[in-house]
């Protein structure tokens, strides 16, 4: 049995979640561009990011956002992109369902595709899940942490990257980091 703290559980979750981190960050910068030029504003684009906490759900809103198509069909929309998360929620059930509402709400909040990924290896690979969902804290928490800070570096530093840099090639970046560690 591991005698493990929750901070070194937490630290592990952080630790485990970088490398994902090297693709999310050009991905948050590209939404951040992206959506300025759907028409959002700094501060909507960002509160996105707080908000809706889902890359792929936030490029599909901007898009349908700068069509000017009717905010039902965005929400609908986003919910459809977002289906996969019941997916997620299911198989990690059965490791939270012992946590307090509050613990299980934060987790369920921090929990993306990237967090999914490290999560979930951890889980099936451990034997004791004590303090568990200290990893998932601290995998979810980095990740949003610099899903923000780069969404605000493509609202606010967005104009000043070379238009010759091939961004939408980071896109699938983030899929192939997500894949390769299993």
């Amino acid at each position: 049995m591991s005698h493990k703290s929750a901070l070194h559980t937490f630290l592990e979750g952080v630790r485990d979640e970088v490398p994902l981190l090297l693709a999310v960050i050009p991905f948050g910068v590209i939404y951040g561009i992206v959506a300025l030029e759907a028409g959002l504003t700094k501060l909507q684009a960002q509160s996105m990011s707080y908000i809706v906490f889902g890359g792929s759900s936030q490029f599909v809103a901007s898009k349908l956002i700068a069509e000017a198509v009717p905010a039902s069909l965005i929400v609908l929309t986003v919910a459809v992109v977002n289906l996969r998360h019941m997916l997620y929620s299911a198989s990690v059930a059965p490791y939270v369902q012992d946590l307090p509402f509050r613990w299980k709400a934060l987790l369920a909040y921090l929990l993306t595709d990237e967090a999914y990924a490290v999560v979930i290896n951890y889980y099936q690979r451990q034997e004791e899940h004590r303090y568990s969902h200290w990893y998932f804290l601290g995998a979810g928490l980095i990740l949003w942490i610099t899903w923000q800070m780069s969404t605000a570096a493509g609202i606010f530093m967005g104009k000043v990257l070379p238009p010759s840099w091939p961004l939408d090639f980071f896109l699938p970046l983030t899929f192939i980091a997500i894949v390769v560690p299993f």
